[in-house]
């Protein structure tokens, strides 16, 4: 069962805070070597010690990439806490007193390391922990800096997204790392703040720079085919998507100075402390883009065990850790390792247990079991029938609500070659809205299902959305030898949007305006009509349940209503065949009404306004506050009937993705 949403997978990735204290009786009896450790000891084989690494979230959506890197590097997934999340007093307590870390990595974020509330307890932690391996991810590099003495001035260009060719000094971080221009060491960036070269205090030293002050963006480097890049990956490579931090706030503390290369200068990329085990760099080593990356976080690890291990055994470290099955190859093997995808989406990583596929296997009872029925009606397109006579063919009839319709013109098949659509009228067909009770984290809220027959239930949804969305997806079982020799992915299911509101579910603390159209709003489609433009094909989709008392065993419901949809469509289409190109949407004959075209669409923002909003956005992002804003504006048009706008999306919409979903009382 495919379904159009894809849930967030960092925050289930986080480790929970350690409990507040724990006795040396207590710790002892339930911290164990895991059990593939303990087997390779028994058989005397040689086990190197894993490395245990705090990861300080600086609540940015790069820090799970460096939990993956990390967590193939170390052998063990890092215990990750935001910045906010525990005291100093937690800190040393945990990495002095219960002796539970080898090094500490401080992720990069928005905002600046001048804002206490942008850096939180990771000043302290560089100024206090002089003898603990620490490296600092981008924001953590300009902290190390900025604790030191050093301005953080603006960028003489804010980089995002863009590669950097580096030069270096050779120090251990860059252990077999090459340096300089054409040398291959290309890095990702995405900084708009950097640290002042002329401001190093005597305590620290550059030891990276870049290498000219040429920009490459990500098709022009040597990585253009992406499909290619990934299948080929090697050890210094990482393969999880770029993601961009969204996010916004005060402007920070930051010096109106601005590092220049004009001059011939050149922009740190590294630093580190002259006789602490501090460093930082400026780009991005966790990011797939970024060439040695991974070999930087392995010369962390080994510069960790050179400067001595917090403690020489596992199983005196009071935080428990599993076996991770991680596969780690040397350089030249030209193999990718990696974390098994099933423990980096464990809620809690410190109370994962083996026996817990028997919960599972418990959960699988309540569960409802669909099956799909289909059937293909081949080069059904033709120059005078097109996608939009078929929508408004079969859908028209319901003045298009309670009608989606998921639209792409494009015959590339490495991109959208396939246009989905559906509306009311199966048994298992129903509409969830869902409307935020509050503005702040964990408010919950009120959904709204309506079903096919049309009744209405309302339900407070304590865990919000997402969760209560993610349980419906996960009750669902079918049988996969319904959907062989289907090209596509998504057969019917959850079709919707999701608010920006819904950020409160997603670590926002609070929205700052309340929307005025549903957070939420899904249809549950079990009638669905696929339409492949590569070669004129038609598929028409049916689920439907199976329940025992009314099939043969073989999972095909007898006398049930799916069988007539699907005939009742294909007789649709095959009569729309027959209909003279005069009364078809995209037939020669039909020619588009004046007034449809002169119609103006209402804006909502004035042009002043919007060019203030833009230029507010630009020195949000010049202020670090954010990597990537999305800013978007409403344009109304009333239409008389969805028809005629159905016939003016017909003539004028080229993209290659635009989507329609209207519902009936939101």
């Amino acid at each position: 069962m495919a379904a159009a949403l894809r849930l967030p997978a960092p925050p289930a990735a986080r480790c929970a805070p350690l409990p507040p204290a724990v006795s040396a009786s207590a710790a002892g009896s339930r911290v164990r070597p895991p059990a593939r450790l303990a087997a390779r000891r028994a058989k005397g084989e040689e086990t190197p010690e894993p490395v245990r690494t705090l990861l300080i979230d600086n609540y940015d959506s790069y820090t799970y990439n460096v939990f993956q890197e990390l967590s193939v590097v170390n052998g063990v997934p890092p215990v990750v806490v935001r910045n906010d999340e525990w005291t100093w007093r937690d800190v040393f307590n945990r990495v002095y007193k219960d002796r539970a870390f080898d090094n500490i990595v401080i992720s990069p974020g928005p905002g600046s390391p001048a804002c206490p509330a942008d850096i939180g307890v990771c000043l302290q932690i560089l100024s206090e922990c002089g003898d603990i391996p620490i490296l600092g991810v981008c924001l953590g590099h300009q902290a190390l800096g900025f604790i030191h003495g050093a301005k953080i001035v603006h960028a003489p260009e804010a980089i995002h997204g863009r590669l950097s060719e580096i030069e270096h000094d050779g120090c251990d971080l860059f252990d077999c790392v090459p340096s300089g221009r054409n040398s291959g060491f290309k890095v990702v960036r995405y900084h708009s703040l950097v640290i002042e070269a002329g401001s190093l205090p005597d305590d620290l030293m550059s030891i990276a720079w870049t290498a000219s002050p040429n920009l490459l963006s990500y098709l022009e480097s040597d990585r253009t085919n992406v499909s290619t890049f990934l299948g080929s990956l090697d050890n210094n490579f990482m393969a999880t998507p770029l993601e961009h931090s969204i996010s916004g706030g005060e402007p920070s503390n930051i010096s109106n100075g601005n590092a220049s290369e004009s001059d011939g200068s050149r922009v740190i990329m590294a630093i580190r402390h002259s006789s602490r085990p501090h460093y930082g760099v400026q780009f991005h080593p966790e990011s797939v883009a970024t060439h040695y990356g991974r070999k930087i976080f392995q010369n962390f690890k080994k510069m960790t065990r050179d400067f001595g291990l917090r403690s020489s055994l596992l199983q005196e470290r009071k935080v428990h850790s599993i076996d991770v099955p991680v596969v780690l190859q040397d350089n030249s093997a030209g193999q990718c390792g990696s974390v098994s995808r099933d423990l980096l989406h464990t809620e809690r990583l410190e109370l994962w247990e083996p026996n817990g596929a028997c919960m599972l296997a418990k959960r699988a009872i309540g569960k409802k079991c669909l099956r799909l029925r289909w059937k293909k009606v081949d080069n059904f397109l033709c120059s005078a029938v097109g996608s939009e006579d078929i929508f408004a063919v079969l859908f028209g009839h319901q003045s298009s609500e309670d009608t989606f319709w998921l639209d792409s013109s494009s015959i590339d098949k490495n991109r959208a070659r396939f246009s989905f659509m559906g509306g009311k009228g199966g048994s298992l067909w129903k509409q969830m809205t869902f409307h935020l009770s509050g503005q702040r984290a964990n408010c919950g809220g009120t959904l709204v299902t309506r079903d096919a027959y049309g009744s209405t239930t309302n339900n407070f949804i304590k865990e919000g959305f997402l969760e209560f969305l993610n349980k419906e997806i996960q009750s669902i079982q079918y049988n996969e030898k319904d959907y062989e020799g289907l090209p596509f992915d998504f057969h019917g299911g959850f079709v919707g949007y999701l608010g920006y509101g819904l950020k409160v579910e997603c670590d926002a603390s609070s929205n700052k305006a309340k929307s005025s159209t549903p957070d939420a709003c899904f249809f549950f489609a079990d009638n669905t009509l696929v339409v492949d433009h590569s070669n004129g094909d038609v598929y028409i989709l049916s689920l439907h349940e199976e329940l025992s008392s009314s099939n043969n065993g073989d999972g095909k419901c007898r006398n049930s209503t799916y069988n007539s949809w699907l005939v009742e469509t294909e007789k649709k289409l095959l009569r729309l065949l027959a209909m003279p190109p005069g009364l078809l949407i995209n037939g020669k004959a039909y020619a588009i009404s004046s007034n449809v075209n002169k119609q103006s669409f209402l804006v909502e923002k004035s042009k002043d306004q919007y060019i203030r909003d833009v230029q507010s956005c630009l020195d949000y992002i010049r202020d670090g506050e954010s990597y990537e804003l999305c800013f978007t504006t409403q344009m109304k048009r009333r239409v008389s009937t969805t028809r005629s706008r159905q016939n003016s999306r017909s003539k004028t919409d080229q993209r290659h993705y635009s989507t329609w979903q209207n519902t009936r009382g939101r």
